[in-house]
């Protein structure tokens, strides 16, 4: 038999992001990542001793929170607000959600977080970074809700929920929310 190459790897990941998006990760045997990938089931296990390690690798490796950086003067780095503009900040904010992934790989993080700690973690890292972006810029673009610190912090986490988990709706249903009309209600709802 060859030697394993990364080759085989990255289509054993392929593989299984394929499946654990489709079926699921407990319905997607390694007998069957490994039939999807075209290797020998003892391959898949020289990569990843357990099945778990697979999907801890694909949400390692094919997931990523874009964070703000630290500093006094950085947390408006990644948040483009427009003082008097916070219904437009959000929906710009919206457009640039800080997670790098592919459909498959959302669909996996949003199946996989009730049972697997490594998914869950990763969409809390999401969840947190996307409500320090949204209450950043609310600030910035709406200074008047600065005075109303516990309206602000919910308006900042409502705008989180429907950014991060319209996608997992999507998934479901099949039904898409306007991120526009979103921000319009929530910026409505501080008071302009």
């Amino acid at each position: 038999m060859s030697e394993p190459t990364a080759d085989s790897r990255t289509r054993i990941l392929d593989a299984a992001e394929a499946l654990f998006a489709d079926r699921g990760y407990e319905a997607s045997s390694t007998a069957r990542i490994a039939g999807h990938a075209n290797v020998p089931k003892g391959l898949v296990f020289h990569y990843f001793p357990q099945k778990i390690d697979v999907l801890v690798a694909l949400v390692d490796e094919r997931t990523f929170v874009e964070e703000l950086p630290d500093g006094p003067d950085a947390p408006g780095a990644l948040v483009e607000a427009v003082p008097g503009d916070p219904a437009g900040t959000l929906s710009r904010l919206a457009r640039r959600l800080p997670l790098h992934a592919s459909p498959a790989m959302r669909r996996i993080l949003f199946r996989e977080a009730d049972t697997h700690k490594s998914v869950r973690e990763r969409l809390g890292r999401l969840n947190s970074e996307v409500f320090l972006r949204a209450r950043r810029a609310l600030e910035l673009a709406h200074p008047g809700a600065r005075g109303d610190q516990a309206r602000l912090e919910a308006a900042a986490a409502t705008f989180t929920a429907v950014l991060i988990y319209q996608e997992n709706l999507a998934g479901l249903t099949g039904q898409h929310i306007d991120p526009d009309a979103v921000a319009e209600l929530i910026v409505r709802a501080l008071g302009t």
